[in-house]
């Protein structure tokens, strides 16, 4: 099953905390956000993981990986400028392929 996640936003609500460091690497109980979306993914049977990157991205990737220490394979859909929801979505779809995807934000924290 593929999940995508959005990580591709400035977080303005969150400045001056999101000017140097991605508001989904943000932590929560001693864990970046978007961490606790991938763990959960995983454990709900998500193995194929793609994040939509734009704001200090590269720092995200870096973070992140391939995905191999959370058991997924991550991968990345870059924009160069922030997209808004639909846009990142649009822009990822040649990595999501036909099936059912589930996209989820990656600055929440859930149960799934």
């Amino acid at each position: 099953m593929i999940a995508m996640i959005l990580a591709a936003g400035r977080g303005e609500r969150m400045r001056p905390l999101s000017d140097e460091l991605p508001k989904p690497l943000l932590t929560a109980g001693g864990k970046p956000l978007v961490v606790r979306q991938i763990e959960r993914l995983v454990s709900a049977g998500f193995g194929e993981i793609v994040i939509n990157i734009a704001h200090l991205g590269g720092i995200i990737e870096t973070t992140l990986g391939d995905g191999r220490k959370f058991g997924a394979s991550i991968r990345y859909s870059r924009e160069v400028e922030p997209l808004e929801v639909a846009g990142g979505i649009a822009t990822a779809l040649p990595m999501l392929g036909d099936g059912v995807v589930l996209v989820v934000s990656s600055d929440i924290h859930t149960e799934y």
